[in-house]
């Protein structure tokens, strides 16, 4: 009679792991699975800080991209 009781409190054990298993994965999703999408004004950035573009050039770029943005 122990062993019965033994052997289900071990099933409900499982049955509580999976159970917070399932809820961690659907409403804690890991950092890996976010994808990060470089917006223009990231690659603008980019550009002038290697030394693609002047200054003139990369203050109008970002001012057209700010321009853009706001529509």
């Amino acid at each position: 009679m122990d062993n019965e009781y033994h052997v289900m409190g071990m099933n409900m054990v499982w049955w509580i792991i999976w159970v917070v298993l399932i809820f961690a994965i659907f409403f804690f999703p890991s950092s890996r699975t976010r994808v990060y999408r470089e917006t223009p004004l990231d690659i603008l950035q980019k550009k002038y800080a290697s030394g693609k573009m002047t200054t003139q050039e990369y203050e109008e770029r970002k001012a057209i991209l700010q321009r853009d943005k706001g529509k």
